[in-house]
């Protein structure tokens, strides 16, 4: 294991002193591959959280649980791809073998292991590549309890719908007496001191309630349909699967979250 984090970091030595030119063709490399390979998905939802979360902890197995849920009602799950709580989740959705769950893993030095719970796997050199693609694709973001990577996802994506390079997204934070304290930072802090608006702090569901939260993405998927026919896309390939998740969805969600 010490000489595999010493030969990654030499790696990234590398890669800093190596010229500009040359970092490009990398860059580029990981958006066609992200392109490509998640280009054709259907409603798709991302799950963040923590690496380190066992397997015995409370937010591994409520992962997991709502991933399960999620994935029976026909939605993908997409996670970093490794270990914690995107194990979890991809683990609930590997269950249900009509949806895709989707890992997109990054070569670090040390914690990133892929998960075996991945139907798709895709491998990138850079953060700011792989989440762009954990965003693009997905029509909601739920971060569960996790350190500075799963704030960073967090806040990339709380200033894009704020900033409304994507519209009609629902970000939920599930993990209340966790994430309260951040909740009441942005209130008094932020807020109050008008750095961001009361819309801005309404962006962000902080909940527990799994089955409200399915039901709350399944709305909001309503929404992005009304969002893209306004906006004259309705006959576009990506409205169109957004169209068929509903047919055949007679049954109630409470149906589907005895998992």
């Amino acid at each position: 294991m010490k000489k595999h984090n010493n030969d990654l970091a030499k790696k990234y030595v590398k890669d800093i002193k190596s010229a500009d030119v040359w970092s490009v063709f990398r860059i580029l490399s990981d958006f066609v591959k992200g392109f490509d390979g998640l280009g054709d998905l259907g409603p798709t939802v991302t799950m963040f959280g923590s690496a380190k979360a066992k397997s015995s902890s409370k937010y591994y197995k409520s992962a997991q649980k709502l991933s399960s849920i999620l994935a029976k009602r026909g939605f993908n799950i997409m996670t970093g791809g490794g270990p914690g709580v995107m194990e979890a989740a991809n683990r609930g959705a590997f269950e249900h073998k009509n949806v895709e769950s989707i890992g997109l893993n990054i070569d670090l030095p040390f914690e990133q292991i892929p998960n075996s719970y991945t139907t798709t796997e895709l491998s990138f050199e850079y953060f700011f590549s792989r989440k762009v693609m954990l965003v693009k694709y997905s029509i909601a973001y739920v971060i569960f309890p996790g350190g500075y990577g799963t704030l960073d996802e967090f806040f990339e994506a709380l200033t894009l719908v704020q900033t409304k390079k994507i519209t009609g997204v629902k970000i939920f934070l599930v993990g209340t007496s966790f994430y309260k304290p951040l909740m009441k930072f942005l209130e008094n802090k932020l807020y109050k001191n008008g750095m961001i608006t009361l819309e801005d702090l309404h962006i962000i569901t902080l909940s527990d309630d799994l089955e409200q939260i399915v039901i709350d993405i399944e709305n909001s998927l309503l929404n992005q349909i009304e969002i893209l026919n306004i906006s004259g896309l309705s006959d576009t390939k990506y409205c169109n699967s957004l169209v068929d998740f509903f047919k055949d969805k007679d049954a109630t969600i409470k149906e589907y979250t005895n998992v």
